[in-house]
């Protein structure tokens, strides 16, 4: 581990979580030709950290859902700040739901610092609504991307990971908890942040040598915040060559390839020295 390592990393921490950078729904009405979002988990409430519909994109009919942080302070507050509470899970769930009914794909924008974990979301099963989202995913029968597009914090984030492709942005970032948590909870020291995200492989360009994404997309200088067109334009051109790759294949071989892409994930690697 280098200082330059250390940096690279904390740098990209850092950009991730940038104020201005591009959400979730701002994606998903730039990239789709038309988009209708749905609400609700016809359980309990409507979430707006989650947001999920259907949509074209060149027309090919697909489901789109994302875990947003807003595009300002109003948003941010009313979608919890990309925190999503069980009745998102369970709504994007029933939208996928919906997606392999019509043998729709579905494509899934994370940001997010990890799931709300207040008491109210874990007295409605906040662990359960996550996990029903991992079982269900790994089996759905219709081709699946997610994009990390900044934050990919924990359990929150993988509850909309599972997928046959899946992307990154270049300073997107994901792992199982914040350089700060991790930092605190290893080493009982938190001003060991920057040190805790080089440490935490969890950077696009070490996700992608250990296998845990399958496409790094470049952002612009600095940022995707400062050419919000022209990463919306990049990220449709990938999104749609990937959806035409996958909608070639047999759903099938589809699943089972999703399956062993997870019993697989993880071997044969040391993440923490």
């Amino acid at each position: 581990m280098t200082v330059k390592d250390i940096k690279i990393a904390w740098d990209k921490v850092n950009l991730s979580r940038n104020k201005e950078r591009p959400s979730s729904n701002y994606y998903i009405y730039e990239i789709a030709d038309k988009f209708v979002e749905l609400h609700g988990d016809r359980c309990y409430g409507d979430d707006k950290a989650v947001i999920a519909g259907i949509g074209k994109i060149n027309n090919i009919s697909v489901c789109m859902i994302g875990i947003s942080k807003g595009e300002n302070t109003k948003e941010n507050i009313e979608r919890n700040f990309g925190m999503a509470s069980p009745e998102g899970y369970k709504k994007s769930l029933r939208i996928m739901k919906f997606a392999e009914s019509q043998s729709m794909p579905i494509i899934c924008f994370i940001d997010t610092p990890g799931a709300y974990c207040g008491v109210e979301a874990e007295e409605n099963g906040q662990g359960m609504a996550i996990a029903n989202n991992l079982m269900e995913m790994s089996k759905l029968k219709v081709p699946i991307i997610s994009v990390f597009i900044g934050q990919g914090g924990s359990g929150g984030a993988l509850a909309l990971g599972v997928c046959d492709k899946a992307l990154m942005l270049e300073n997107a970032i994901y792992s199982i908890l914040s350089p700060e948590g991790f930092a605190s909870i290893l080493w009982k020291d938190s001003s060991r942040v920057k040190e805790a995200s080089e440490k935490m492989r969890l950077t696009s360009e070490d996700l992608k040598k250990l296998n845990i994404i399958d496409r790094i997309i470049e952002e612009p200088e600095g940022g995707a915040q400062n050419d919000r067109t022209l990463m919306a334009m990049s990220l449709k051109k990938v999104i749609l060559e990937e959806i035409q790759k996958l909608m070639k294949c047999d759903v099938n071989s589809i699943v089972e390839e999703r399956y062993m892409k997870y019993r697989s994930t993880g071997k044969n690697h040391t993440l923490i020295s």
